[in-house]
């Protein structure tokens, strides 16, 4: 069988020639990359994320393209939940030197798909040796400074909306993990569902929404807060209602649910993935009601689950009035450490 190179094969500046003509032709050659300002009264938006290998990505669960895709959707869900659109990443990426070259060229073919379906381009970067694979990537977006959404800016009486469906990702994973527990799904249920964790695609089409509808010569200025859902849906209604020294009250009837989710794994399983199973990668708005219907009339997938409320408990409630409920708790979402 023929050798296929290794990192340690061709050395750094082999790697560097390798990846140049995935990056923007223009900004190559220098130790940063200058970018013009931008036009008018443009803010830039800068994000940053890392992603290990045996954390975030596995060869069991994610193919090199998957991982560059991935990484790139994570940073740009971030810049989404700000209001802006994506100008370029940098990329930071540390290898053992034992890691195979097709692998490295593979996960920046997948970072390049995702760029190319929603915007921005590779301007740089870093590479170094290490234990173990992972990428550092550095996003940067614009937005006009009245269009910035924020996390603090919910009000009782605002609507709750999200973008799409909460627990898919997780379901995806549990059919890469475990294989024979979608014996229940069709061939064609199962592949959407791995997509949802493999590919998810950042909701700049709400982004591009809702500035419209915030332009002054529209309709009235109005605020609002909101974030990604990437470490879970409870976990951004929590950041919200807090940024906001607010609460919120859930419709369990209402939560974005896949209809399959429910039918393959039970009701508990599919409200704990919807609630807790982190990586959907949508967004979670907070919104005057009268837009928050109007944005759902637009796009049906998005869903209007519940109120923020004055009250600082965050429940999930079976009744639009009812006093009591279950809370959502930190406990229960992702913790990194």
């Amino acid at each position: 069988m023929r050798h296929q190179p290794t990192v340690a094969d061709i050395g750094e500046l082999g790697l560097l020639a390798r990846l140049q003509p995935f990056c923007n032709a223009d900004l190559q050659g220098d130790d940063a990359a200058v970018l013009s300002a931008c036009p008018g009264t443009q803010s830039i938006v800068i994000t940053t994320d890392v992603l290990v290998d045996g954390v975030h990505f596995s060869d069991r669960t994610t193919s090199a393209e998957d991982v560059g895709w991935r990484a790139i959707a994570a940073n740009l869900s971030d810049l989404a939940a700000m209001g802006a659109t994506p100008v370029g990443v940098t990329i930071g990426l540390s290898l053992p030197g034992n890691t195979l070259v097709a692998w490295v060229e593979q996960v920046y073919q997948g970072m390049n798909a995702c760029l190319k379906n929603h915007g921005g381009t590779i301007l740089g970067g870093d590479i170094c040796r290490a234990s173990q694979r992972s990428l550092a990537i550095t996003a940067l977006g614009q937005v006009t400074p009245q269009q910035v959404i924020r996390r603090n800016q919910a009000r009782p009486g605002y609507a709750i909306v999200v973008t799409g469906y909460h627990g898919a990702s997780r379901a995806g994973l549990e059919l890469l993990l475990h294989p024979d527990h979608g014996q229940g799904l069709t061939k064609t249920e199962q592949t959407g569902f791995i997509q949802a964790h493999q590919r998810p695609s950042p909701r700049f089409d709400m982004v591009n929404y809702l500035q419209a509808m915030r332009q002054p010569q529209s309709k009235p200025r109005f605020e609002v807060a909101g974030m990604d859902s990437s470490d879970g849906l409870a976990n951004a209604v929590l950041h919200l209602c807090q940024a906001s020294s607010v609460g919120a009250r859930l419709l369990r009837s209402h939560l974005p649910i896949p209809p399959l989710l429910t039918a393959w794994m039970g009701e508990k399983t599919a409200v704990d993935w919807c609630l807790y199973g982190g990586e959907d990668f949508e967004l979670v708005l907070c919104l005057p009601s009268a837009i928050a219907l109007e944005l759902t009339a637009w796009r049906p997938e998005a869903t209007i689950i519940g109120t923020i409320t004055a009250d600082p408990d965050v429940l999930l409630v079976d009744k639009p009035d009812a006093a009591s409920g279950i809370a959502l708790t930190w406990e229960s979402c992702f913790q990194h450490f």
